[in-house]
C-alpha cells in the first residue's frame, strides 16, 4: 500500500506561490523594482488569503529565495506547506549529494523538514532510478513528507513513480511549465497521465512570466531578458486571447485577465504557482481562486488559444 498523503493534500491546494523572482537579481531585478519588504507583503497578502503553498529551490536566486522564505517562516504560526528542489548538477554524482543539499535547503529555511521535495529537471549523467533511491532515503529519515519530480515528461515520470512504489512511496507531483500559451502537456499525455497515476501536475508560470497578465503589447513590450522571449510580433499575434480573457473578466464581475488564467489552469485539474513580487501582483493572484470558469468558457479559451498558436 502506497503513502499518498501528500498527493492527497495536494489536491486540497486550489494555488500557490512561485518563488523563483525572491532574491534573484539577473532575472527579476530584486533590489531595483521591489524589494524584501515587498515580498513580506506577498507573503502575509497570500496567508491572510488561506494561500499557505510556497513553491522555492535552491538554485532560485543562489540560495536567496530559500533564506528569504525561510526568515519569512519564523514568526508564523500557522501551518504552511513549503516545496523546494534539488538540481542534479552533473558534478553531482552519488545519492548522498541529495542528501547533503536538503540539508543545506532545510537551514536556509530554516526546517527540520519540507512537505515536498522535488528532482528541479532530468539531467544525466546519474539515472532517474539512482535519484528516487535517493529520495526514498530522505523521506524514510522524515526529512521530507512527499517526493515531487519537476520537467519530467511522461516516461520519465512513469520510471520516477515505478521506482517510488519499490519503497511504498507515491509519487507525489511533477512541476511543469502549462499555461495558456503552452499546452504542451496536455497535448502530449502528461496531464492525462498523471491524473491516471495519481500525481498532481503543479503548473508553473502559468501567467507565461507575466505576458498572460495583459500589461504587455506590441506598443508596451516586455524589458530586460525576457525582452527576447517575447518579441512584438509574437505580443501581436495573442491579442485576440488577451481580448477574449479581458471579456471573460468583465462577465465574471471584473476579474481580471491574470486571474482568468490562473483559473484556467485550476479548472483543468492542476495547481498553478504564480509568482508575485509586489503586494498588489499578489493581491490579484488571490482573486483567481473560489470561483471557477464554465466548461463553456474554458472551452471558448482553448479554441481561441489553439487559433492564436498555430498563426
Amino acid at each position: 500500500m502506497t503513502d499518498n498523503t501528500e498527493s492527497r493534500l495536494l489536491d486540497r491546494i486550489e494555488m500557490g506561490v512561485g518563488t523563483w523572482a525572491w532574491g534573484d537579481r539577473l532575472m527579476w531585478g530584486f533590489g531595483k523594482g521591489y524589494s524584501f519588504a515587498d515580498l513580506r507583503s506577498v507573503f502575509e497578502t497570500s496567508l491572510s488569503s488561506k494561500i499557505i503553498m510556497f513553491d522555492t529551490a535552491e538554485v532560485y536566486g543562489q540560495g536567496q529565495s530559500e533564506q528569504i522564505l525561510g526568515s519569512l517562516l519564523k514568526p508564523v504560526q500557522e501551518p504552511v506547506f513549503i516545496a523546494t528542489k534539488f538540481m542534479p548538477f552533473p558534478w553531482r554524482l552519488s545519492r548522498s549529494a541529495l542528501r547533503k543539499a536538503l540539508s543545506a535547503s532545510l537551514r536556509r529555511l530554516g526546517l527540520p523538514a519540507v512537505d515536498l521535495y522535488q528532482m528541479h529537471m532530468p539531467l544525466p549523467p546519474v539515472n532517474i532510478e539512482t535519484w528516487m533511491e535517493a529520495m526514498a532515503e530522505v523521506y524514510q529519515a522524515g526529512m521530507i513528507s512527499g517526493v515531487g519530480v519537476s520537467n519530467y515528461d511522461s516516461e520519465q515520470m512513469q520510471r520516477a513513480y515505478d521506482h517510488l512504489r519499490r519503497d511504498g512511496i507515491q509519487l507525489a507531483s511533477n512541476q511543469v511549465e502549462y499555461h495558456l500559451l503552452n499546452r504542451k502537456v496536455e497535448k502530449n499525455g502528461l496531464l492525462r497521465r498523471c491524473s491516471e497515476l495519481g500525481v498532481k501536475l503543479i503548473s508553473y508560470s502559468p501567467l507565461c512570466q507575466g505576458v498572460l497578465t495583459g500589461k504587455y503589447s506590441p506598443e508596451k513590450p516586455l524589458q530586460g531578458v525576457r525582452a527576447g522571449q517575447f518579441s512584438r510580433r509574437y505580443l501581436e499575434k495573442i491579442q485576440p486571447l488577451l481580448k477574449l480573457m479581458m471579456r471573460i473578466g468583465s462577465d465574471r464581475g471584473g476579474k481580471l485577465p491574470a486571474q482568468v488564467a490562473i483559473n484556467w489552469t485550476i479548472c483543468k485539474g492542476t495547481l498553478p504557482i504564480p509568482g508575485a513580487k509586489t503586494i498588489r501582483q499578489a493581491e490579484q493572484n488571490c482573486g483567481a481562486v473560489g470561483w471557477r470558469l464554465s466548461d463553456d468558457e474554458v472551452q471558448e479559451l482553448d479554441e481561441m488559444s489553439d487559433r492564436v498558436l498555430a498563426d
